[in-house]
């Protein structure tokens, strides 16, 4: 790997992972502000790149403050990945591009997409290759996998190798199967073994919820760096955290429910002016998960959860998290 290229690997890197419907600008920017080393956009589809770039060009928005950012593309056709790949960076000049082949979402991998691609790794290096040899020098090249389609096919170390020969520059590795989806328990030692494997760095992702459980994988020199996904949705503040932790061995206290208030409505307010998702009722809508992620375990929200789930303006958003403050 050109080291220059991707300069920030030098260090222990902490990435907010990439996930649909919730790495916006809006919350990767917030995620950024809370101490995220690298962002990488939600995943678009390689055909939705080719046929409607213009509708699909929005999941990509990319701005200089949130560098280094990535983008992820998923597909099941090398030169079609390539050719999507090729329109992202020329548009939007991510600082890499991902291929993902770790996403467990029916819609994806019933496209023969994400996950589904750890069932057939010959495919899997044909379209890294065909990614890398296309944008060459202009873009480096990143992959997300999976342990595997289930657990009689454990297969992570040969995708790492397949794709280190196929000229991509670093790896994540979500300990868990296809067949897991979320559930069960994360297998540090599969991603353990695909660092040992490989001389291209391995990021490791999977159950990484505390700031202590990223100091342990920090201390334990294997891995370079850590991708956090569910636990940013809730608390973005984990970046923050950890990185303080890993600076200074002191570990910091959760924000106080006020300030966790404070960073929903500012979170809500930066969303409905960037116009990201339309007028104010289809933002509303489009935030319920997030506004319900970023609230949870806020004293007196758990019979507040039906009226947010339901929130579909700005006041009345306000009026339900005073009455919590």
């Amino acid at each position: 790997m050109n080291a220059d290229q991707m300069p920030w690997l030098g260090k222990f890197c902490l990435y907010l992972a990439p996930m649909a419907g919730v790495t916006d600008p809006i919350f990767r920017a917030l995620c950024k502000e809370e101490g995220a080393d690298v962002l990488e956009t939600e995943f678009v589809s390689a055909a939705g790149v080719l046929q409607a770039w213009e509708r699909t060009r929005r999941y990509v928005q990319l701005t200089d403050g949130q560098r280094p950012v990535g983008v992820q593309i998923f597909g099941a056709e090398p030169g079609q990945m390539a050719a999507a790949a090729r329109i992202i960076v020329d548009a939007v000049h991510p600082d890499f591009i991902d291929i993902n082949a770790g996403c467990p979402v029916p819609k994806v991998v019933g496209r023969n997409g994400g996950a589904s691609l750890m069932k057939d790794l010959p495919l899997l290096e044909r379209i890294a290759r065909a990614v890398v040899q296309e944008l060459v020098e202009d873009c480096p090249v990143t992959a997300k996998i999976r342990s595997g389609w289930d657990a009689d096919s454990i297969c992570a170390v040969e995708a790492c190798m397949r794709l280190e020969n196929a000229g991509v520059h670093a790896i994540t590795v979500h300990g868990r199967t296809r067949s897991q989806q979320y559930s069960g328990t994360a297998d540090w030692n599969i991603i353990h073994s695909c660092a040992r494997s490989v001389r291209i760095p391995i990021i490791g992702n999977g159950d990484l919820r505390k700031p202590e459980d990223i100091l342990r994988e920090r201390d334990k020199g294997i891995v370079a760096g850590v991708m956090i996904g569910r636990a940013a949705m809730s608390s973005p503040w984990i970046f923050d955290r950890a990185r303080h932790l890993l600076d200074t061995g002191e570990l910091l206290p959760e924000p106080t429910p006020q300030e966790k208030l404070d960073l929903t409505l500012h979170c809500v307010r930066s969303t409905l002016d960037s116009g990201h998702y339309g007028d104010e009722h289809t933002t509303m809508r489009a935030l319920r998960a997030r506004i319900l992620s970023l609230t949870k375990g806020i004293p007196g929200t758990k019979e507040r959860r039906p009226a947010l789930a339901r929130v579909s303006s700005w006041i009345e958003l306000q009026e339900i998290l005073r009455s919590l403050g």
